[in-house]
Formats: C-alpha cells, structure tokens, sequence
C-alpha cells in the first residue's frame, strides 16, 4: 500500500488538536451542544468529510453526517462515528478520535477509488455527554428514533431551551424526525474510542474488542443520625451518621470486588453538621453500580439497598436511598465483535475483549443497529480530563484495525 493511500497518524492527530482549538475556554477544551464552538467543529468535520470523498450535510438535530457511496448509489450503509460535544475541561481524544479517525478511513479508501458493496457514513454526534441541557444521547437518539420532544423544553444554565438552541443554530425543532434512519438502511453501527480505563496499557496492548457498554444503576442514599457533642457522647450511645455511612460505603467496595467486571463507586459524600468537634448527625452520599451483565449489575443493586438498611437498622440510624438512574446494559453483537477481533489479529495482535463502564452513543444506536467498538489504549486510563493523552502509534494502529475491519466487513455474518 502506498503512502497516499494508508491511514495518516499524523492527520488524525493533527485534526483532533485543530477541533480542541473550538473551545470557550481559551486554556482548555470545552465545547457543548449547539454553541458557537460546536458550530466550528462542524464545520471543520464537514470540509474533512467533503475532502475524503463524501456527500456531507449537517442533519436536523445538528449532527455531521458524511456519506461515501457504494458501488451502487443507494445502498444500506455501515455506520461508522463518535460524538464531537466535551464535558467541560476535557481531554482532546473523547469522542472527537472516532470520528476523525472514520473519516480517516473514508479518506483512504477514496485516495485508492475503492468502493465497496456497502455505503459507508459517518457521524459527529452533536451531543453525547449532556454537559448542557442535562439529557444525554441527544444526537445519537434522534438518529435512532427515540428522541423524546419533552426534552426540547430543558434549558441550560442561561435559561436557553432546547428548543430555542436549536433555531439559533439554524435548525427547526420541529423537523427533528427527519435526523431518524430507517432500520433497513443500516447494516451495523461501529465506532473506535478511546478505552477511558487503564486495562489495555496495563496488559501492553494497543487496542480491544468491546463485549458491552456496561448497564448502571444510581442511587441517592441520605443517613440521619443524631448530632451531638463529640466529647460527651460516650461511645455505646451514639447515633453516628458518619459511621454508619463509612460501613455502607465499605459494603459497596465488597460486594463490587465478590464478581468479575462489576464496579461500584460511592463518588460524593456530604457530611453534616460537618464540624470537627459533632457527631455527625446526617450523611448524603452517591452509589453507581455497573456491569456489562443487566443480572449482576440488578443483583448487586439489590444486595445493596438490603445490606443498607440492615447497617442502619443495627445502628440505630435511618436511611433513605432513592433510586436516580437506571439505564440498561448495550450488548455488542457477537458477530461485529468477531469481526474486530479479525482485523486485531490480522495485524498480529493478541484479541482482548473488555467490557466498556463508561456510556456511548451505541447505547443509543443499538435501537436501530446492532453495534460494535474498538478500544483504543490512553495514557493511565485518563479521560474527561486535560491529562488525557494517546500515543502517535496506539493512534495508527487503531486507524489500521478499523479500516481493515471496514474493508472486509460481512453483513452476511449477522446472526
């Protein structure tokens, strides 16, 4: 293979800093859904698009959608993207390497005149991470069919409605319907990411094959005790809220640590009165459950709030757990996964299969497609964060893998 017509590490990396450079923030990276600076991204991913042979087009929720014919116009296509919205104070690579790294893929099929039996397109979700109007998959569920209308009335922290964000970016709410695909015309949703966790540079491997974007279940628990003086309780006596959310707390670590691929996470406390010298009387804390497996993940959940109460109960203390999400487990077909796991091979790489903790937009697309993702290995696991950083090679490999799983991939194979 040529120069001209092989995947470029350094274009990748080059356009993934040019899209850090559309930010509010002028010593950092933020750029949330239908702002001035979303607005620039795509832009740049559209000429991008347009320059790797495409047909591209901003749709009616503000996502980028670039489409590369088949031998035959009209054809199902495969879908290929990631989204281009951040968190903010983010890292560079999070959503923005699939993307560019999908066109990457188009750019070289295109610089040898290949086209192959499928269509192929490519998306730059406008939203993913729900930084600004607080309901996540906003793009990606409009593709899908499954945008809720109800969510145009949030507003973001300047009082600005979904709905008026939209208009303001040229789009008209009321034509949302027409950013929804029909199941037929699409084979499969794939997309490459950033692993967001430590396990592939812990093992030495560049890339893997995801077996599932994990389910979660999310609690708000609250203990009251009573406060008192922290010299003149004795012991025996007390009601401590504190103590008894410590307990909890340690329960969460355990039962997360009895079964594989099952995390638990008590990710905010609050302790109150909070003085150095009261027993506290009342604790809010936070509890995420995931697992790639809906059944662990509900099992544990339960275990949970059982074992809670139980703590509390023996300590004389209530407790109060409120269930605040609970989002289902996004499962990558089997016959995509074998499929990456081909292309990893073929580039003489050991396949290792990981589940995914964080969410993407394939839990959103796999209402219209069965979907599949390739892992990318970052630095220290580090992501939505500044530090996140990916190596010029990992970013190479990863382009190799993907496009050698788009050239050969097989529809027939679903099963």
């Amino acid at each position: 293979m040529s120069e001209a017509t092989a995947v470029s590490g350094a274009r990748i990396l080059a356009h993934v800093e040019a899209l850090a450079r559309c930010s509010e923030q002028s010593d950092g990276l933020t750029r949330v859904f239908l702002s001035e600076e979303h607005r620039a991204a795509n832009e740049l991913a559209l000429r991008w698009m347009r320059e790797a042979g495409m047909d591209a087009r901003v749709d009616a929720m503000g996502n980028v959608v670039g489409r590369y014919e088949a031998t035959r116009p009209g054809m199902p296509c495969l879908m290929l993207g990631s989204h281009l919205d951040t968190v903010r104070d983010a890292g560079k690579y999070d959503g923005m390497l699939g993307v560019v790294t999908a066109i990457e893929c188009v750019h070289a099929l295109h610089a040898r005149g290949q086209r192959l039996p499928f269509a192929l397109e490519v998306l730059g979700f406008g939203d993913e991470e729900g930084v600004r109007f607080g309901a996540t998959l906003i793009g990606s569920r409009a593709v899908a069919g499954t945008f809720r209308r109800e969510v145009l009335d949030a507003v973001d922290r300047d009082g600005i409605s979904l709905r008026e964000a939209l208009r303001r970016f040229d789009l008209e709410p009321a034509r949302i319907g027409e950013a929804t695909k029909r199941r037929e015309d699409v084979l499969a949703y794939a997309e490459l990411h950033i692993e967001q966790g430590p396990v592939l540079e812990a093992e030495g491997l560049p890339v893997g094959v995801v077996t599932a974007i994990s389910g979660a279940n999310r609690y708000a628990v609250e203990i009251d005790g009573v406060a008192g003086h922290a010299g003149t309780v004795p012991m025996p006596l007390r009601q401590d809220a504190m103590a008894a959310a410590a307990e909890c707390v340690l329960a969460v670590e355990r039962r997360a640590c009895a079964e594989p691929e099952l995390v638990g996470t008590v990710g905010k406390l609050e302790c109150l009165p909070g003085a150095v010298n009261v027993v506290p009387g009342r604790v809010k804390f936070t509890i995420d459950v995931r697992s790639p497996d809906d059944g662990a993940r509900l099992a544990a959940a339960a275990d949970l709030v059982r074992e809670i109460q139980a703590i509390c109960d023996r300590r004389g203390v209530q407790g109060r757990i409120a269930k605040t999400h609970e989002g289902k487990t996004a499962p990558c077909a089997g016959w995509l996964q074998a499929q990456i796991g081909e292309a990893i091979a073929a580039e003489g790489l050991p396949v290792r299969r990981l589940p995914s903790g964080a969410g993407h937009d394939g839990m959103a697309m796999i209402d219209l497609a069965d979907i599949g993702m390739l892992f990318v290995r970052c630095e220290k696991g580090i992501s939505h964060n500044p530090a996140e950083a990916i190596t010029l090679a990992d970013v190479e490999t990863g382009a190799r893998v993907f496009l050698r799983f788009i050239e050969r991939f097989d529809p027939a194979r679903k099963t």
